[in-house]
Parts: structure tokens; C-alpha cells; sequence
């Protein structure tokens, strides 16, 4: 998809969808802002189609598909979607520009949310300037839950920093006495993982940390670092990074025959997106943590929403295999748009989209996992309150014990 600058999306709500909000007759007279007239509701959305991250292009191509899903089944109130998904190579320029041109030239309604910390941390302040709504945006920086400083940029992902504070929890319980290596992403997204690491490890963390590495995104390869967390006597390895570099993690930690405990972040874990190049052998003992459903679970084999995900695959996006779970937070993030925008009704104004879009109460996209709680609020936009940590056997993801909490004070 690396030649794809700009998609017209469009589309129906699956098969799981959940009905929301009034017949249309209920609803008041009719209210539009830019990008809304009786028969279209425009939104953009920019993803790395080309770049170092060109793989999680797959998301903006989910989300993409959703609404040309959505479209065949009628749209939402009787309006298509019409989104524009523009190439921002996940560069911070990059990513600004192409909104900049959504906004001011294009005049969408609202942006559909973006995946990335960087992407989404370089229009923060431009869109809550403009008024114009982020609407749950695939990322769990804490900066991002600032509804008094940016009421318009709403994200819908568990807090990183919650996320990490849980492993450090679970390896205060498997290696009390674990020696720790780190090896993190040099942004925003890997700052807050292992921030959130040392605050689950307590006052334990500083001497069980033996090593501490941070990478850029532009570099070719970290095996080297890996041989240095690994010469360093850790025990334990934590990732907290990208895809790519995850797995190149993985194969070199099996070519040094090195076997810590070996943890990742959640936004590395899918099976073919990161497993599956690393090799599913060379992954087996791996740990993270999950929310989404895996559809390739055999558990899951009859679960009627991962039958629609699977047919939606089949008929909009037949070259993502499902064991890509890469396109799964864009098949989610573009469902709640459809939830809310169905909220609205002819109340198409980007005032009451921010309010239908946060005050989500007992909502949950199709494919989480049962049991996730998912709400927010006016003055509190955290969507997702727990998470389950898991271990790759080898084929598929083990859940480890019950949920864990992302509201415990003490993650």
C-alpha cells in the first residue's frame, strides 16, 4: 500500500454492531458543520503508508475498508462516509502537513482517529486549536488524556504507562531477583512504557535494572544492543518498541541462545505482524498483554464477531491475513466513530460529536476480549480499564491469571 496517498473510505457497520441512539425522526431539527450535508459526513485520517513504519499502513487500510463496509449497507442516517486517508509516512512534518490540508482545504468534519504517538502528538495543539475533533486515537501516551488543555483530541487506547507498570508487577512475582535489561523506542511511546515499568517495579527497579537501551526508529538493526543487554547478565528482557524491531529482538535473542524472561509491549505482539517474521518457535515463552480478541484463537473459532471480522477481511481487505492483527485497532477505532456519529444523528455538529464521543458508558468495539471495561468521561477520556497479560505457547496467545486493572493505584 506504500503507493496509496489518499483513499476514499466509506462504509457499513459489522455484523456485531451495536445499535445506538434514536430513530432518525426522534431526533431535533437538522445541525451540520464543515464536512456534513443530507447525504455525506466527511472525515480524514493520514497513516504510514511508506517510511520505516510502512507496515502499519494496515490500520488506516482497515479503517478504510470499515466505512466502504458501512457504505454498502446504507451509511450512517441515511450519509455516507466519505474519509480521506492521506500517506504520512509517520513523520512528524509529514503528518501535520497532510492534516493541515485535510482540514483547511479538504474541510473534513472531524478526523478519524490516527495511529502513532508521534503522528498524533504533531497535531495535538493544530487540531484542538482548530476545534476540530481527534476521535479516539490508537495511542496510550498519557498526554493525550488532557481534556482541559485539549478537549478535541480523544484517544481510545490503554495508557502505556499503566500497560508497563503491569509487567513490572508480574516480574516482581515470576523473578523477584531478576536481573532487568531494557531496550526502548527514543520517543514518546517507548519514554512512557518504561516509565511505567520502573513505577510497577517500586523501589526495587533501580537495582534490578542492569541495563537501559534506547533506540531510534531510522536504525537498520538493534542486534548489537541486544547483545549487549544480553552480555550485561540479564535474565529478563523487555522491549518496549516497534514491530520490526521487536522481532529482530526476538530471532537475535534465539541466535545467541539467550532465553530470559522475555516481555514486549502490546503494540509488538501481533502474530503475524511480529511473531510470525521473528519465527513462532524462536517467540514461544514470549509475554504481553492483551485486550483484542485474537481471531485466530481457536477458542474463538465461533465467536460471531470474529466471524463478521473474518468475512469483512474476505470481501474488503483480501490481501491482510487474519493472523495480521495490525488491522484490528483500525477495524475498532473506525466502529466507534460509526457508534457516535449514529449518536448524533442530524445533530452533525463537531461540539456534540466531542460530547457523544466522550461519554461512553458499557461500549465496547466488536472484537475486545470479554470482560474489558470500556468507558470515559467528560473530564476523564481513558476508554480502556484493564488488560489481560499473556504468553505465546509457540501457535497462540495463553492468557496469564485474570485481568489486570489499569485503575489500581498501584499501576
Amino acid at each position: 500500500m506504500s503507493s496509496i496517498t489518499r483513499r476514499s473510505a466509506i462504509v457499513g457497520a459489522g455484523a456485531a454492531a451495536l445499535t445506538l441512539g434514536r430513530p432518525r425522526s426522534a431526533f431535533a431539527a437538522k445541525n451540520y458543520d464543515t464536512g456534513v450535508t443530507d447525504t455525506e459526513i466527511k472525515l480524514g485520517t493520514t497513516s504510514p503508508y511508506s517510511g520505516p513504519a510502512s507496515g502499519f499502513g494496515v490500520y488506516g487500510q482497515a479503517q478504510t475498508a470499515y466505512f466502504n463496509m458501512v457504505n454498502d449497507r446504507g451509511g450512517i442516517n441515511g450519509r455516507k462516509v466519505n474519509l480521506l486517508s492521506l500517506d504520512n509516512a509517520y513523520t512528524p512534518p509529514k503528518t501535520l502537513e497532510q492534516t493541515r490540508k485535510l482540514v483547511e482545504s479538504d474541510e473534513v468534519f472531524a478526523i478519524a482517529g490516527m495511529l502513532g504517538t508521534s503522528p498524533n502528538s504533531a497535531t495535538q495543539k493544530y487540531l484542538n486549536g482548530k476545534k476540530v475533533p481527534n476521535l479516539f486515537l490508537t495511542s496510550g501516551a498519557e498526554r493525550f488524556n488532557d481534556p482541559k488543555e485539549f478537549p478535541w483530541i480523544v484517544p481510545f487506547y490503554p495508557i502505556y504507562v499503566a500497560q508497563s507498570a503491569a509487567f513490572g508487577k508480574y516480574i516482581l512475582k515470576e523473578k523477584p531477583n531478576g536481573k532487568i535489561a531494557v531496550h526502548y523506542l527514543n520517543d514518546d511511546l517507548g519514554k512512557d512504557f518504561l516509565r511505567g515499568l520502573k513505577k510497577g517495579l517500586g523501589d526495587k527497579g533501580a537495582a534490578m535494572i542492569v541495563k537501559e537501551i534506547g533506540h531510534e526508529l531510522s536504525e537498520p538493526s538493534i542486534d548489537n544492543q541486544v547483545a549487549d543487554c544480553m552480555a550485561a547478565g540479564a535474565d529478563v528482557f523487555v522491549q518496549l518498541t516497534a514491530s520490526k524491531f521487536a522481532a529482530q529482538g526476538i530471532r537475535k535473542a534465539a541466535a545467541l541462545n539467550w532465553h530470559p524472561l522475555y516481555i514486549v509491549n502490546s503494540n509488538c505482539s501481533s502474530i503475524g505482524g511480529t511473531l510470525a517474521p521473528a519465527g513462532l518457535d524462536n517467540a514461544k515463552g514470549l509475554v504481553s498483554a492483551w485486550w483484542e480478541i485474537n481471531p485466530t484463537d481457536p477458542a474463538e473459532e465461533n465467536n460471531p464477531a470474529v466471524k463478521a471480522y473474518a468475512e469483512f477481511l474476505r470481501k474488503y481487505l483480501p490481501a491482510i491475513r487474519i493472523d495480521d492483527n495490525t488491522a484490528i485497532p483500525g477495524y475498532n477505532n473506525a466502529y466507534m466513530i460509526e457508534q457516535v456519529l449514529k449518536r448524533c444523528g442530524d445533530d452533525l455538529t463537531r461540539e456534540n460529536l466531542l460530547k457523544q464521543a466522550t461519554s461512553l458508558k458499557d461500549e465496547k468495539p466488536p472484537l475486545y476480549l470479554s470482560g474489558i471495561k470500556v468507558y470515559n468521561s467528560s473530564t476523564d477520556y481513558r476508554a480502556v480499564h484493564n488488560l489481560q497479560l499473556s504468553r505465546f505457547d509457540g501457535k497462540q496467545w495463553v492468557a496469564i491469571g485474570d485481568l489486570t486493572d489499569l485503575d489500581d493505584p498501584a499501576t
